[in-house]
């Protein structure tokens, strides 16, 4: 059964370097054809983002929800991530990502703000109830030139982390239900 991956942009601009860097990180993350990956790309759905209640981004919100990993990609705008992800975000219950690991991924102009994916969009996404496996990933977009060799150590990082946490969850597996 193939991993249920889905990246979740936040940027404005439709197709924008943002989306690149997670797909990059989900490309070195994860082995080719272990997975099927579905793009929410949330430029496409601004006539709907505030539409309440919107048949369509329920939808959307249903399919991330069901996804074994989502990687939340915004660019920084004042120091955090778009009023665009946030919205989108907000369309969740207490609790909307269980079960969803989560990897908060920010692209920015220079380091100044990189421990915004980290302080700012992780811990919103552990309020939801998704596990985020170590710190946020910040890309300087200016060095696009270096997009694979940086995306695959923050790659290497997060495939450590989650085979942690897997040797944990094996050890814990015989007290906790499964899940679902």
């Amino acid at each position: 059964m193939a991993l249920k991956v889905t990246i979740v942009v936040g940027n404005p601009k439709p197709k924008s370097r943002t989306l690149k860097v997670a797909e990059t990180l989900v490309e070195k993350l994860l082995v080719p054809g272990s997975y099927e990956l579905e793009i929410i790309d949330l430029a496409d759905h601004t006539g709907e983002i505030f539409a309440w209640p919107s048949d369509t981004m329920a939808a959307l919100n249903e399919r991330v929800a069901a996804s074994d990993l989502a990687v939340f990609a915004s660019p920084t705008y004042k120091a955090s991530y778009t009023g665009l992800l946030k919205a989108f975000l907000d369309r969740y219950p207490a609790n909307g990502l269980a079960g969803v690991t989560a990897i908060p991924v920010h692209t920015g102009g220079d380091l100044t703000h990189a421990m915004g994916p980290t302080v700012n969009l992780a811990p919103l996404l552990v309020e939801l109830g998704a596990v985020v496996p170590g710190r946020g990933f910040y890309f300087v977009a200016g060095q696009m030139d270096h997009l694979d060799e940086i995306v695959s150590q923050a790659a290497a990082e997060y495939a450590r982390n989650l085979a942690r946490l897997a040797v944990v969850a094996g050890a814990a597996a015989s007290h906790s239900a499964p899940v679902a």
